[in-house]
């Protein structure tokens, strides 16, 4: 319980560092519309989406703030209930974090704020809370990936490689 109670409080602090950025990004930014960092790879630009990863669902912030908050509890009780290890828990925590970030904006204002901007690719303009959320589906599906090949190394061990126990036994 003592870890999911951290892993809580360590995604609020993520939702509190992505409000912050946001409404700097609104100050500074929405005036100017874009600061360049590396000319021709990335700058800053304001705006504002009313879908979610490439504007899809755009104009249905029912339907996205309702799936949200559903999701979005279910990673919160598991985050509070489910025994994990590190990875897997760090991984639920930036998605919380990020997750709860962007829908803080959409009950509040409709939109979510975005301002980094890729110009070497065609790519979605993002916040830091979609990064939160990416690298957590990101550690997510490597900590799937490792478990998995673990697993199968440890039934291999058990069994043998063609499947029988190592006794001979099947």
């Amino acid at each position: 319980m003592i870890f999911g109670l951290l892993s809580v409080a360590g995604a609020a602090l993520l939702v509190v560092i992505d409000q912050l950025i946001k409404q700097w990004a609104t100050a500074v930014l929405q005036p100017l519309g874009a600061l360049t960092i590396l000319p021709g790879v990335v700058e800053l630009r304001y705006f504002l989406n009313d879908g979610m990863a490439f504007s899809m669902l755009a104009g249905k912030q029912t339907l996205l703030i309702g799936m949200t908050s559903l999701m979005l509890l279910c990673v919160f009780l598991l985050l509070l209930l489910r025994k994990m290890g590190p990875w897997e828990r760090i991984s639920w925590t930036l998605i919380l974090g990020g997750g709860v970030g962007n829908l803080i904006d959409r009950v509040v204002s409709g939109v979510v704020v975005d301002y980094v901007n890729f110009l070497f690719v065609n790519f979605a303009v993002f916040n830091f809370a979609d990064i939160c959320i990416t690298t957590g589906v990101v550690m997510l599906m490597l900590w799937v990936l490792y478990d998995s090949y673990k697993k199968d190394r440890e039934e291999k061990k058990i069994h043998g490689k063609d499947g029988k126990a190592a006794d001979g036994t099947a």
